[in-house]
Formats: C-alpha cells, sequence, structure tokens
C-alpha cells in the first residue's frame, strides 16, 4: 500500500558546481532553463519561468566526484513532447554539448550527458501512460537504442526562447551503498511505492503509478564521495496534500531518523548522506 498521495513528485534538485558563471553558460544558454533567482553563490532556475527546477551552488575548489563513489547517478529533465525533447538536443548538438548515450526505455526516450562539472544529466519525454505496459505488478522498462536521427527530425522550425515551458524535473536517480538499507528509507519511511525491480542491482520507486520519481543502485560500490565533491546537495519531494505531508513527517518520527524542521518543509538524509527536502 503506497504511503504517499499520487499527486507526490520531484520538486527540484540542487547542486554544487566550481564556477557558476559557466554551469549557467550550460544550463541557462545552451539548455534554455531560465534564471529566476541569485543570491551570492547559488543561482535557481526553472523551466517555466517562476517554479525553481534546479539550484546551482558554487563552490571554489571543489573537486570530481570520483566514478565509484554513491551519491548522484543523474539528475532527469523531463520535456513535454518529444518535439520538446528533440529542439533542446537539437540546439545542445549546435552547441557542441558531449552527449554519453541515448536510450528507448519504452516509458520514455532518453539522451543522457554531462554538465560542465560532470554532473550526470538525462534529458527525456515521457510516452504516453496509455502506451506503456506492466510486467506483472511492475511497469515494464528496457534499454534499447534510441533512433536520434528520428527524433531529430521532430525538432520545432521556431526562433529559440529557452527550454519548452512544461519541464520540470521528472525523477533523480542515485548510486546507493546498500538497495535493502534504501528500500526501507524510501519506500517503507518516505513512502513511494516499489515500480520495478527487474534491473539487475537497482531499483525504481514512484508515487502514483508513475515509472520512477527515483531511481536507486548499486552499481558504483559503498565508497561515499569527498565532502568538497561536486555533485547533489539536496533534492527535493513535493507532497501538495496537508495530510499526506503530516503522514510523511510522522513516519519519519516513527522510524527513528533525525529530520531537520522548516517551515512547511523538513529535510532527512539517507544512508549514504544523500539529503531529501519534504515540502509542501
Amino acid at each position: 500500500m503506497p504511503f504517499l498521495p499520487p499527486s507526490a513528485r520531484i520538486g527540484y534538485a540542487h547542486l554544487r558546481v566550481t564556477n557558476l558563471a559557466r554551469s549557467l553558460g550550460f544550463y541557462a544558454d545552451s539548455m534554455g532553463l531560465h534564471e529566476i533567482k541569485r543570491d551570492g553563490d547559488s543561482a535557481w532556475l526553472s523551466g517555466d519561468g517562476h517554479t525553481t527546477h534546479l539550484i546551482l551552488t558554487e563552490q571554489r575548489g571543489a573537486i570530481p566526484k570520483p566514478a565509484r563513489t554513491v551519491g548522484l547517478y543523474h539528475v532527469a529533465i523531463r520535456l513535454p513532447s518529444r518535439p520538446a525533447l528533440a529542439t533542446v538536443f537539437r540546439r545542445l548538438v549546435m552547441h557542441h554539448v558531449p552527449f554519453q548515450g541515448f536510450s528507448d526505455h519504452l516509458v520514455s526516450e532518453a539522451l543522457y550527458l554531462p554538465d560542465p562539472d560532470g554532473n550526470g544529466l538525462e534529458l527525456y519525454r515521457d510516452r504516453p501512460r496509455e502506451e506503456w505496459t506492466l510486467d506483472g505488478d511492475q511497469v515494464a522498462m528496457n534499454t534499447l537504442p534510441l533512433n536520434v536521427e528520428n527524433l531529430l527530425e521532430d525538432a520545432l522550425d521556431e526562433r529559440w526562447t529557452g527550454i519548452a515551458p512544461g519541464t520540470d524535473i521528472g525523477h533523480v536517480h542515485l548510486h546507493v551503498s546498500d538497495l535493502n538499507t534504501a528500500e526501507r528509507f524510501y519506500v517503507d519511511t518516505l513512502g513511494f511505492e516499489v515500480m520495478q525491480r527487474g534491473y539487475p542491482g537497482a531499483l525504481f520507486v514512484a508515487a502514483g503509478g508513475y515509472h520512477h520519481h527515483l531511481g536507486l543502485n548499486i552499481w558504483a560500490g559503498k565508497t561515499p564521495p569527498p565532502i568538497n565533491a561536486v555533485g547533489l546537495i539536496a533534492f527535493s519531494v513535493v507532497v501538495p496534500d496537508s495530510q499526506g505531508y503530516e503522514d510523511t513527517l510522522r513516519r519519519f518520527d516513527q522510524a527513528g531518523i533525525m529530520v531537520e524542521r522548516g517551515e512547511s518543509e523538513f529535510t532527512a538524509a539517507d544512508q549514504d548522506g544523500s539529503r531529501v527536502v519534504v515540502n509542501q
């Protein structure tokens, strides 16, 4: 029985970067996210011009995140349509942005790339839910080659004004040290529902029947990254339902997991130190 209300979703991801100006050149100028706020060494970016979807905080002297460490695998930026995905893909290619892979996941079409600091990103669009299929009680997913030439044919021929409205953060994917411990935190306590166990060494969980709001995998081992490495500072889970929010907070209290309470939000860390901000 899932605990989170169906309306729960990922809100924003907060990343540590080494050079804010360089990162804004990538995320805002090339990708087309809109800067909506600046405060010191941090910038707030949005897909729609008013909702925070990405926060970048500069830490001079931060080091690259070692490959075989827990923490961020990728932040997945979800485009509202195939033409929207194709259009930003074409723009990034024109800006000579390198890509790492292209996949058809049955439920979605996805492009993989690093940001200037090596933080993993996925750009994707969902197929309509009526096209998803079930494998028993789980959403069927796969990793198949993506026809990028066919995708680019759907790019829109219109003046570039930024990334498409409706763009948001669809999911976050984490390297974790232990799947069972991660499941206790993200499913039993936070309240997501398991959607897919079929990938070796991975678990996909979500609210509201989505294919996944969180990916969790043990592919990178158990070593924590250095505290001054670039990567994920935190990500947020939005629980718009007031009762659902209070119930979630109560589960953390009952599990004995320490939280930092704020106004209409609280923050908790999983077993590997990844911080989750739950807000309304």
